[in-house]
């Protein structure tokens, strides 16, 4: 088993504001070197690709960021997309060594994936052509409108109004439930998603890959079968500051504020 793994690196991450989460200190490490580490001692993996922003200026500052170290851990860095996570792994499947026999597609801002989910999926991966790590969904699950209501201010709050006018109002947008949907059978799915290499390639190189949110269901749309194996609860994507958080609480690390000054670089 030969497995490249790319990590798609290109997305501007706008719900987490207007610093570079990608960058965010995780132990006096960026949080994507972190990420890459994950792999760069794996026996399975031959190769990894980063593939970040597109050129020209957000590629070379991507590139003095993060190059020289990633080089080191032995990952090289490729262009990714322009506007979708799709075209950031289509190009990067262009520089897949020709003697890999899978491909790994890791989310960069997931760097807290244990060892153990990260050697279920790739043992599945040696008999299965596709296989990817889901929790159970235990929550309650509701299909809800996509347009919200904005609830107004009850009248008792004339008077504030008087006083405050807009500055002291409360907005609050409600959407109307239309169902609760049965939770049997659902699953969260995670990265690393592990393919078959020319599976893969068969899948991005359909005519229309528009509204692919993850790779598998490119698959998917060949009608190939993909397995699910069990994945991690503590195995999050960092999306938000507060997702930041946990992850530092999941990696036992602290925010570089919280270290002793000669600690913090």
């Amino acid at each position: 088993m030969n497995v490249s793994v790319i990590i798609p690196a290109a997305g501007r991450g706008t719900r987490f504001g207007s610093s570079d989460k990608l960058n965010q200190d995780l132990g006096g490490r960026p949080l994507l070197v972190r990420t890459v580490e994950l792999f760069s001692k794996r026996q399975e993996v031959g190769q990894i690709i980063v593939a970040g922003p597109p050129a020209p200026e957000d590629y070379e500052v991507f590139r003095e960021r993060f190059a020289a170290t990633l080089s080191f851990l032995g990952a090289m860095v490729v262009e990714g997309g322009k506007a979708e996570r799709w075209e950031t792994v289509r190009n990067a499947i262009k520089a897949v060594a020709p003697e890999a026999t899978h491909i790994a597609v890791h989310d960069a801002a997931r760097p807290a994936t244990g060892p153990d989910v990260l050697n279920r999926v790739f043992e599945a991966a040696k008999s299965l052509p596709a296989v990817i790590p889901g929790v159970r969904v235990a929550a309650t699950i509701k299909r809800v409108t996509t347009d919200a209501e904005t609830v107004t201010p009850a009248e008792d709050d004339a008077i504030a109004d008087a006083i405050f006018g807009e500055a002291g109002r409360v907005s609050v947008e409600a959407k109307r439930v239309i169902e609760t949907v049965p939770r049997e059978g659902l699953v969260e799915i995670q990265t690393p998603q592990v393919f078959e290499a020319e599976l893969l390639r068969r899948a991005y190189a359909q005519a229309d890959l528009s509204g692919a949110t993850d790779d598998a269901s490119l698959v998917e749309r060949l009608g190939e079968t993909v397995h699910v194996v069990e994945g991690d609860a503590c195995n999050i994507k960092v999306t938000t500051l507060n997702d930041l958080r946990l992850v530092r609480a999941i990696l036992g690390v602290k925010a570089p504020e919280a270290r002793p000054v000669h600690k913090q670089f």
